[in-house]
């Protein structure tokens, strides 16, 4: 033991040590941004801080588009980013349906706004029926269901 830790028998009996948690750095917006924006480096900043949710790198969030208004100095939440918009509301998307060897594609109007990946309801313009798909490249949508593959 080295001469500067040495302590009496017993003297941590009774001490209780505490976790410091260590520094981490998270992603704040560098100026406000209202939503829809599709969010680049420079709009972002890192700043000391470990807020639970938020984004600990700046490539982590560039790119994305932001769903609700950032506020400069405040952390990016994960809730309040995503994919950019591929599909807005009342769009007229290309419906594509695959089960086997059989593709079928039609037009549909989109009832919600989706980025790539996410889920949107359309109504397909021929048979008036509401399907749900996914968002697979800009105005294209793969519907999902019985029988629907990749």
């Amino acid at each position: 033991m080295s001469p500067a830790l040495r302590l009496p028998a017993g003297a941590l009996c009774g001490m209780v040590l505490l976790a410091v948690p260590g520094s981490a750095d998270t992603v704040v917006a560098s100026r406000t941004i209202p939503a829809r924006t599709v969010l680049a480096a420079e709009d972002l900043v890192l700043r000391p801080g470990v807020p639970g949710g938020s984004f600990d790198r700046v490539a982590a969030v560039a790119g994305l588009e932001s769903r609700a208004i950032l506020y400069a100095g405040r952390p990016i939440l994960a809730a309040q980013v995503g994919p950019p918009t591929l599909v807005e509301r009342n769009m007229l998307v290309r419906l594509v349906y695959r089960a086997g060897a059989v593709s079928i594609r039609t037009e549909g109007r989109a009832l919600g706004r989706a980025g790539a990946g996410e889920a949107v309801q359309v109504l397909n313009q021929r048979s008036r029926v509401t399907v749900a798909g996914i968002v697979v490249g800009p105005g294209e949508v793969q519907v999902t269901g019985p029988g629907a593959q990749p």
